[in-house]
């Protein structure tokens, strides 16, 4: 065990290209973060650095870390992984509010005469905001979570690092579009909450127990990879699979649930505050 372990960090480089674009992304945001903290130091507090920095630091080490060579030879890993990247992730950089401080932090240059005229651009500007409408955004994350667990797909990326890597980005991206629409970080507009918002998060939750289920209870390793490649750790595929099958199962199921709950209470507190005031009006 200790000897697999071993292999995998002798085996694990830093990840050049990856470790200087989150480093990179933090210097511009901290550099944003700094500008409006001078005019809007309530909204840009010391929360919102740390959230921002924790998630770029739970990215490398979901990705950059020796945890991805974990990932390669045991499916429960891998499972950890991906709950890291579209679970954990997503929601904390969101919530460092990070559209205006990256914007805020670019060079003048940059921020000018690219993305500037980006955003001038009417039809950017609709494709953008339709990304994040919440349908789209749902079937986004959805698709992705079910294709890239497909079989031959699976397989495919762990044979080939690029397509790996594809992978990873595909998760990133779908999640942060669906987080996006339950945080709604500033300045996107504010939508009063409302139930439709729980049907969101609990019909994630079912696509996220189906899938979880199925590898559970299917009784056979559903990914080749994981036969022709015995892990080091001597786990036969079936335990790992159903290991990583809970592990999907549970955790996946508290990250959508706690805030469905969080959102039932306030709803439940509005109505009730709602109610009260109208027997004051009465009265």
């Amino acid at each position: 065990m200790s000897g697999a372990v071993e292999d995998i960090f002798t085996d694990w480089t830093v990840p050049v290209w990856l470790t200087g674009s989150i480093l990179i992304t933090a210097a511009i945001y901290l550099r944003g973060w700094l500008a409006l903290r001078k005019t809007r130091r309530k909204q840009f507090n010391e929360v919102r650095l740390v959230s921002f920095f924790s998630g770029l630091a739970v990215l490398w080490l979901a990705i950059g870390s020796p945890m991805d060579g974990f990932a390669d030879a045991l499916l429960s890993a891998h499972m950890v992984e991906h709950l890291l990247l579209m679970s954990v992730v997503p929601p904390l950089l969101l919530w460092g509010l990070p559209v205006v401080p990256l914007l805020r932090g670019l060079p003048g240059p940059v921020t000018k005469n690219i993305v500037g005229l980006l955003i001038r651009i009417r039809a950017v500007r609709q494709f953008a905001h339709w990304l994040v409408t919440p349908l789209v955004a749902w079937l986004a994350m959805n698709v992705a979570l079910l294709a890239w667990h497909i079989p031959r797909a699976y397989d495919f990326a762990l044979e080939h690092e690029n397509w790996h890597a594809v992978e990873h980005a595909c998760f990133l991206f779908t999640s942060l579009m669906f987080w996006w629409c339950v945080i709604r970080p500033w300045p996107a507009e504010q939508i009063r909450q409302n139930w439709g918002i729980l049907l969101y998060l609990v019909a994630a939750d079912l696509v996220n127990t189906v899938l979880s289920a199925f590898l559970a209870f299917c009784g056979r390793p559903v990914y080749a990879f994981y036969v022709t490649n015995p892990n080091p750790f001597h786990v036969s595929p079936p335990d790992d699979q159903i290991l990583g099958a809970v592990i999907m199962w549970v955790f996946g199921s508290i990250i959508f649930l706690v805030p469905a709950m969080l959102i039932t209470l306030q709803l439940a507190g509005m109505k009730s505050t709602g109610r009260a005031s109208q027997m004051q009006t009465k009265s």
